[in-house]
């Protein structure tokens, strides 16, 4: 097997071993059996955990944090209607997801002892912020009055809020976590603020 290869097995072997058992049991040994490798060939890849965490990481956030605004979105002629279009694709995505969720508030957690770790998570939540900004640009300027002196940076910072915070409902509470409902209240705050906005209230 290609080298490459042999890394993307690794890391989705590491994948399965964190989220069924945390960081804390993430070990080069667990990773060599859930692969079914020898420990040694591990090693070859990954000198030592921490090599092996940050990569973990990395597959984290290609595998979660990538927003697309397909063109079934894009096709709705008014911005609002985008927005929730938009909401209505990430919170089904990340509640799918709930142990990536887990996996990533662990992460989150181990940044406050590595800074290399806090600053790639940062960073990386910024830029799904920022991908936000489009959209939200695009709406404040169809609807200027609608969200009052709100800006779109402002804006995407609060829509990404209810998306982490649902992904953190779905995993606390999977089985009385309803994504249809979540969205329905999300949309209902949403109109209520526009037409607060727009009538100066």
């Amino acid at each position: 097997m290609p080298e490459e290869a042999r890394r993307r097995q690794l890391v989705a072997a590491a994948s399965t071993v964190a989220c069924r058992d945390g960081i804390a049991g993430l070990t080069l040994r667990a990773v060599a059996a859930e692969a079914q490798v020898s420990h040694g060939l591990v090693l070859f890849h990954f000198r030592r955990k921490a090599l092996l965490v940050r990569a973990l990481l990395e597959w984290l956030i290609e595998s979660n944090s990538m927003l697309d605004l397909s063109e079934d979105i894009a096709r709705f002629p008014r911005a609002m209607d985008q927005l929730h279009a938009l909401l209505q694709q990430e919170m089904a995505r990340f509640s799918r997801r709930p142990e990536h969720t887990r996996l990533f508030l662990e992460f989150w957690a181990l940044g406050a002892q590595h800074e290399g770790i806090r600053a790639r998570i940062g960073a990386e939540i910024q830029r799904y912020r920022t991908a936000f900004r489009t959209i939200m640009e695009k709406l404040l300027s169809a609807e200027p009055t609608a969200f009052g002196s709100v800006s779109a940076e402002g804006l995407s910072s609060v829509v990404v809020s209810w998306i982490h915070g649902c992904a953190i409902q779905a995993m606390a509470d999977p089985e009385n976590f309803d994504s249809d409902e979540y969205l329905a209240a999300v949309r209902g705050v949403i109109w209520s603020s526009a037409r607060l906005g727009a009538t100066g209230a």
